[in-house]
Formats: structure tokens, C-alpha cells, sequence
């Protein structure tokens, strides 16, 4: 059973910063890519940031240049540093991961964080 268990949100003020990390546990082949999506009260939940094994990062428009997304491939482990935060990156923030259960042809399999609750208020 595949876990992935999720840290570091909490409150900060505007201008702050935090990191945020998500560890995956239990018996698989590989990780195809790890994500970072938040969701805020009454909106749909959006990817933030994504990274692909072997291929690098992406951003949506709103978090270029303050958020940078990486890994520990040894640890399994997928980081948020969240820079210059603003009021309106309030939300709770989920990782993502594509799995591959068995082996390197196995279809890929999408499990989810808890989530982790992030706000900006001064």
C-alpha cells in the first residue's frame, strides 16, 4: 500500500515563506512524477507545480519566480519552497504522485496526500 504523507504547512505572513514536503512509503517500482495542486475554500483544486523523472519542472503563471519545486529521488520525497508569499496562496495543498506498482511497463497509478493547510495573514 502506497502512503504519501505530507508537511510543513501553516501560517505565515504575507511576504513569508515555507516549505512544504510529501514522502511516499510503501512497496512500488518507480515514481513517474510528483505534483503539488492546492485547492481554496469554494474553488476547484489547480496544479501548481509539477515534476516529471527525467524531464524537470513546471509552474502555473501565478507562482513563477516565488515557488521552485524539487526532489529527493533516494528519499522518495518531493519539496515545495514556497518564496514571497501572498494572501491569496491560501489554500490546502495536496501532492500528487504517479506510480508504477510492479514494474517499468506497469500503467501508472495516481495516489494523493492528505493535504496540508497553508495561510498567508498578516
Amino acid at each position: 500500500q502506497v502512503q504519501l504523507v505530507e508537511s510543513g504547512g501553516g501560517l505565515v505572513q504575507p511576504g513569508g515563506s515555507l516549505r512544504l514536503s510529501c514522502a511516499a512509503s510503501g512497496s512500488f517500482f518507480s515514481i513517474t512524477a510528483m505534483d503539488w495542486y492546492r485547492q481554496a475554500p469554494g474553488k476547484q483544486r489547480d496544479l501548481v507545480a509539477s515534476s516529471t523523472t527525467g524531464r524537470g519542472a513546471n509552474y502555473a503563471d501565478s507562482v513563477k519566480g516565488r515557488f521552485t519545486i524539487f526532489r529527493d529521488n533516494a528519499q522518495n520525497t518531493v519539496y515545495l519552497q514556497m518564496n514571497s508569499l501572498k494572501p491569496e496562496d491560501t489554500a490546502v495543498y495536496y501532492c500528487n504522485a504517479a506510480i508504477r506498482p510492479y514494474s517499468s511497463g506497469s500503467t501508472t497509478v495516481p495516489y494523493w496526500g492528505q493535504g496540508t493547510q497553508v495561510t498567508v495573514s498578516s
